[in-house]
C-alpha cells in the first residue's frame, strides 16, 4: 500500500487543529504547526502533499506564509488551502483583504467549516 499523503495544518487554534486532525487522519498523515514560521519550517522538513493554512495568526500571518511557500522552489508545487474566519473578523485584523486576492492559494475554506467539506476539498486537491 502506498504511503498516505501528508497534510500540514498550520493554525494557532489548538481546537481547530485537533478537529481538523481527527477528520483528516482517517485518510491522511497529519502534521501540525501553530504559526506561520513554524509552518514554513515544517513544510521544508516534511515536504507535505498539501498545506492547510490559517490566515490570522501571530508571528507570521497565513498570507505571508503562503507567499513564501509559493516563492520557495521546493514548496511552490504544494497545493495550499487557506483557512479563514476573515469574513467575520475583518475588523480585528490589519491584514488587507486585497492581500488574499493576490495569493496563489488553490482553495479557501471559511471557518467554521464542516468536516466533510474539509475532507472533500483536500481529496479534490490530492
Amino acid at each position: 500500500m502506498a504511503d498516505k499523503a501528508k497534510v500540514l495544518i498550520v493554525d494557532d487554534d489548538p481546537d481547530l487543529i485537533e478537529s481538523a486532525r481527527i477528520v483528516l487522519e482517517t485518510k491522511y498523515e497529519v502534521i501540525t504547526a501553530s504559526n506561520g514560521d513554524e509552518g514554513l519550517n515544517k513544510a521544508r522538513e516534511e515536504n507535505p502533499d498539501l498545506i492547510i493554512l490559517d490566515v490570522i495568526m501571530p508571528v507570521k500571518d497565513g498570507f505571508s506564509a503562503a507567499e513564501q511557500i509559493k516563492k520557495d522552489e521546493k514548496l511552490s508545487e504544494i497545493p495550499v488551502i487557506m483557512l479563514t474566519s476573515y469574513a467575520e473578523r475583518k475588523g480585528e485584523t490589519n491584514i488587507p483583504a486585497s492581500k488574499g486576492m493576490m495569493l496563489e492559494a488553490e482553495d479557501y475554506i471559511e471557518k467554521p467549516f464542516k468536516p466533510e467539506d474539509l475532507l472533500k476539498r483536500v481529496d479534490d486537491l490530492l
